[in-house]
């Protein structure tokens, strides 16, 4: 993850599991990552979208409202699980659900800062409540939320 920066949570290192009587509402984690021409394609290849809004700029110039190519809206959001699965919660953590809106494109060369906070613990089914966030340039180009199953003991 060279160039990456990853923000832990209470100052803890990257890749300690925060259980879920551990964690408290309010807790927040980021990480930032430039997206690079190289991460598109290979986004493309391993999702096989090849769609020529992402893959080729003469098409994408001619036929969107962004001037040029865009990174996949996904490839952004994978850095949602990036956090809560390597930061806050952290290994072990399990996705249940995750809401995305998409409010700007991404281009390569933009640094993505993917921001989350816990804003719930429901006891009773042992899930934690994030809203999630990815911004460019301090401009939000993603939102939502995000519900994990935080590692028990």
């Amino acid at each position: 993850m060279s160039g990456d920066v990853l923000t832990t949570a209470a100052g803890s290192a990257p890749g300690k599991a925060y259980y879920f009587d551990e964690l408290k509402i309010g807790q927040k984690a980021t990480f930032s990552r430039e997206v690079t021409e190289a991460h598109i394609k290979a986004f493309a290849e391993v999702s096989g979208d090849n769609n020529p809004v992402h893959m080729d700029p003469k098409f994408a110039a001619e036929h969107t409202p962004f001037g040029g190519c865009i990174a996949h809206g996904i490839l952004s959001a994978s850095y949602i699980s990036t956090v809560v699965g390597t930061i806050l919660p952290g290994p072990g953590a399990i996705y249940i659900n995750q809401s995305l809106k998409f409010r700007a494109p991404v281009k390569a060369g933009d640094v993505v800062v993917t921001e989350v906070e816990l804003t719930d613990l429901i006891e009773k089914r042992g899930f934690a409540q994030f809203d999630t966030r990815c911004l460019v340039n301090g401009k939000v180009v993603l939102e939502g939320q995000a519900t994990m199953m935080p590692p028990k003991r």
